[in-house]
């Protein structure tokens, strides 16, 4: 895997913030759904960015894509500062490079279509083929070409949507993504929405179309299994907030943050010898949603007033958690960290 220590990272957000107003135009209540996030992608990178429903993984997305309007922050695709360069909206360059895949494969794709429609006119309208003489010839190659990359056959093409399995329409989605090159991909739960037989084939494509293409990958998902299998990274996020990352096996085999331990207890574990300790997940429970509760703060440092920012936790230097339980002597030297590229940590003071 190439890291951002050799490269510019693909992409690079600092400060996201998102704040939505609700309860109509006149009402003054707000919900915070980014709390000023800071992420890198390498190049060829696979992140998983992991928790609960309502925890801010799509809404971040979302930015990136330029579906939604951060409310705060910056962020830098392949070194340039989208926010500041492309500030009402953004270019079909941006919109080419950086891709989208939806979780829902039934609604994503117009019913009234046939396959084709959906290859063909991003094909069109980013000028990748389908122009000058023998124009339609190229555009079919083009077509029968990304069929073959998703694994079906060029004779779908014809199809429509009702006519596929919801695994060969999200196949289709990925083509439709695949068709203008994009250097990085927004995979919003993928596979939740499929059948559990065909969730692996759909995984494994996507690992190698990033591995063979170089392309970058955020991975949004609840399943932890699929993380695991899929990425290079794990960012867990709750409350539209990072609180821990690192190498998905190594995060995943020695949690840290109260929350990852928490929802890795809530997976099903026929290897576990005995079942997690329910005293254990209420504790864990109580940690997370009241942080006044953690046994490890203290009178003078309860965890709700500690500092929130990243210390390397472990053995491994690529394993960040936010948590005050972590926090270094006061007397030591400054270890805040950014949550960026595993071999790319900022110190702080």
């Amino acid at each position: 895997m190439i890291t951002a220590a050799t490269q510019t990272p693909v992409l690079s957000v600092r400060g996201l913030e998102k704040t939505f107003t609700v309860g109509g135009a006149l009402s003054r209540s707000r919900v915070r759904a980014l709390g000023g996030v800071d992420l890198d992608i390498a190049p060829g990178e696979i992140v998983a960015l992991v928790g609960e429903s309502g925890s801010g993984k799509s809404t971040l997305a979302r930015c990136i894509a330029r579906l939604e309007q951060p409310s705060a922050g910056t962020f830098l695709f392949e070194g340039d500062d989208i926010m500041a360069t492309q500030r009402r909206r953004p270019t079909r360059a941006y919109r080419s490079a950086v891709q989208m895949i939806f979780q829902d494969p039934f609604g994503s794709l117009n019913p009234v279509h046939r396959v084709e429609h959906f290859l063909e006119r991003p094909l069109r309208l980013h000028g990748v083929t389908g122009r000058g003489p023998g124009g339609r010839a190229a555009m079919d190659r083009a077509k029968a070409r990304l069929m073959e990359k998703v694994g079906l056959p060029a004779e779908m093409l014809e199809r429509y949507p009702h006519e596929l399995s919801g695994g060969q329409r999200q196949r289709v989605a990925i083509a439709r993504a695949l068709a203008v090159d994009p250097r990085l991909i927004l995979a919003d739960e993928p596979t939740s929405m499929l059948d559990v037989s065909v969730r692996i084939g759909v995984l494994n494509l996507m690992r190698a179309l990033c591995e063979e293409q170089g392309i970058s990958m955020l991975y949004i998902t609840h399943d932890l299994a699929s993380a695991r299998y899929l990425a290079d990274r794990i960012v867990v996020m709750f409350a539209g907030e990072f609180v821990e990352s690192g190498n998905a096996m190594d995060l995943l085999a020695h949690p840290a943050h109260p929350y990852t331990r928490l929802l890795i207890s809530a997976v099903p574990d026929p290897a576990r010898r005995t079942p997690f300790d329910p005293d254990e997940r209420a504790r864990l429970r109580r940690e997370v949603l009241a942080p006044t509760a953690c046994d490890h703060g203290s009178a003078e440092s309860p965890c709700d007033q500690t500092s929130a920012v990243f210390h390397r936790v472990g053995g491994s230097r690529d394993h960040l958690v936010r948590c005050g339980r972590y926090a270094p002597p006061a007397d030591a030297p400054g270890t805040a960290l950014q949550l960026s590229s595993p071999n790319d940590q900022k110190g702080a003071a």
